[in-house]
């Protein structure tokens, strides 16, 4: 547990950073003012061994190096209007990194958690889906609502940054959000009177890209976590803890039996809190593949504004989370294995999913090594093709855009069965589904 928060800690010290860099060292509100000219930078180096090279103007008359990390399009989606902001988040942060220090020496020195208390399973899924997702959903989606939105509202518009009023007096002045978003007028009587299609103004539904910045409508994103908001608490109220309601995760598993699969998952409750390597695989598998479906969709459906235009930065974003995605996957193996090795009972596993699963792995891993084989074969056999007629002076017969297509033709399908049916809740559900593989085009 202290440990955990040894690790906030360091992220908080780390986002400090990141912020006060931003605040100090960085062309943010030129790039504010221009963000399809100016190219975001937040770190000036002295140039030694040929670096002025690389860090040429990247507008605005400002010498320093290029990021890639896409802060700025966040920044901006946030709100933030000027470095002052920066610096004072960037003091919130460190603030925030030496509370989880103090909270760390808390709880190892003076209130340590008993190991039952980490196995006390439903009452910690309680806690992560209604705490942690649902209230970090519905905090996130008010900050968008009250401030991000109205702010980036008058940025689209054109307002200067500096002219726009200061976070807190959205929050705090009804009028001057009213003033964008007429709903706010009304107040909360449109919400406990079940009339929520009042609120459409700000928590919308139109798909597609916003044309201005080339990145998701805010209020749709907004909409969007406010949604998951709801789900997540909800979720959060499932499992049967010290009222006699809800859910035992030992009864769902030992009660999830098929035909053909035995004794099904009777034993995984055992293994799954006993065996930290068993915890630690699953997690690792699970949040590798998230991040390469996050790695997928931020250049589908970019998030940020003028982030889609930022192509170094589309670039970097896409290589980090995929290769992020492929270490915790080989990570998920590699404890996986050394469960197997050191917490693995057979006596407790006879004839459930996992006992199954091991004893006809040859078939699965033959299996698997085949599908490799297949896949790294035929795309080598196209680059070989690709090269041969190349060589022979017949690019008509390549495989590539120009000559032979491959097309992505289950994408377009489903693609175009989503264009096909707008319903009237989307009046954007017209335009592209994703920009990617053609279609309209977004002149940022």
């Amino acid at each position: 547990f202290s440990a955990h928060f040894g690790q906030l800690s360091v992220i908080f010290l780390w986002l400090s950073g990141m912020h006060f860099h931003g605040a100090y060292f960085s062309n943010y509100l030129a790039w504010l003012n221009n963000p399809t000219a100016i190219k975001p930078s937040a770190q000036v180096v002295w140039p030694i061994v040929g670096q002025e090279i690389l860090n040429g103007d990247v507008g605005g008359n400002f010498q320093g190096i290029q990021i890639t990390s896409g802060f700025f399009q966040l920044w901006r989606a946030e709100g933030i209007t000027s470095e002052i902001e920066l610096y004072w988040t960037a003091i919130g942060a460190l603030f925030m990194s030496g509370l989880m220090v103090f909270a760390g020496w808390f709880h190892y020195h003076k209130a340590a958690p008993k190991l039952e208390w980490f196995q006390n399973v439903e009452s910690m899924m309680n806690h992560h889906l209604a705490g942690l997702l649902g209230l970090g959903c519905l905090s996130w989606s008010g900050h968008q609502i009250h401030v991000a939105l109205p702010i980036n509202k008058l940025l689209d518009a054109g307002v200067a940054p500096q002219e726009i009023p200061l976070p807190h007096e959205f929050i705090l002045n009804r009028e001057l959000i009213a003033q964008l978003y007429p709903s706010f007028s009304k107040g909360l009587v449109p919400f406990f009177s079940f009339n929520w299609g009042e609120y459409s103004d700000f928590l919308t539904f139109k798909g597609g890209l916003n044309p201005v910045t080339g990145g998701l409508w805010l209020s749709d994103t907004a909409h969007h976590h406010l949604a998951l908001a709801v789900l997540f608490i909800v979720a959060g109220h499932m499992y049967r803890t010290n009222w006699g309601i809800g859910h035992s995760m030992k009864q769902i598993l030992e009660a999830h039996k098929g035909p053909f699969t035995g004794e099904g998952h009777a034993g995984l409750y055992e293994i799954l809190t006993t065996s930290w390597h068993a915890q630690l695989a699953i997690n690792l598998a699970f949040f590798g593949s998230l991040s390469i479906i996050v790695a997928h969709h931020m250049y589908a459906m970019p998030p940020y504004p003028y982030i889609a235009t930022d192509y170094a930065t589309q670039l970097s974003l896409f290589t980090h989370h995929m290769w992020i995605g492929g270490f915790c996957i080989v990570g998920g193996a590699a404890h996986g294995a050394i469960f197997m090795v050191r917490d693995y009972n057979p006596a407790q596993n006879y004839n459930n999913l996992l006992d199954r699963v091991i004893r006809h792995r040859d078939s699965i891993i033959s299996h698997l090594n085949w599908v490799c084989i297949f896949l790294g074969f035929h795309s080598f056999g196209l680059y070989i093709h690709n090269d041969t007629m190349r060589a022979l002076g017949r690019s008509q017969d390549m495989f590539a855009d120009t000559a032979i297509q491959l097309q992505p033709i289950f994408a377009q399908w489903v693609q175009n069965l989503h264009l096909l049916a707008p319903g009237n809740t989307a009046p954007n559900a017209l335009t592209t589904a994703s920009y990617v593989f053609g279609g309209d085009v977004v002149a940022i």
